[in-house]
């Protein structure tokens, strides 16, 4: 009697850990990806980054910077 007692209690534990784990790996609810609306905002929004990162690193005080760093680091090593 006592064995089937231990056994009743292990399957209970063991049933919470898998629901537990199942949560953990499919998440509360259907909703596992992005919808269309959440891709096409974050298309625009990754494509504004670029363009802002274009803009800047085309700059004439950044294109200076980036060659006066490049010409120092060349003159030290040689």
């Amino acid at each position: 009697m006592a064995r089937s007692i231990a056994g009743g209690v292990r399957g209970h534990w063991s049933r919470g850990l898998r629901a537990r784990w199942t949560l953990l790996i499919v998440g509360p609810g259907r909703d596992r990806g992005m919808s269309t609306a959440e891709y096409a905002v974050g298309t625009i929004a990754a494509c504004a980054f670029a363009a802002l990162l274009f803009k800047v690193v085309t700059s004439s005080e950044v294109q200076q910077m980036l060659s006066g760093l490049i010409n120092r680091a060349l003159n030290v090593a040689g």
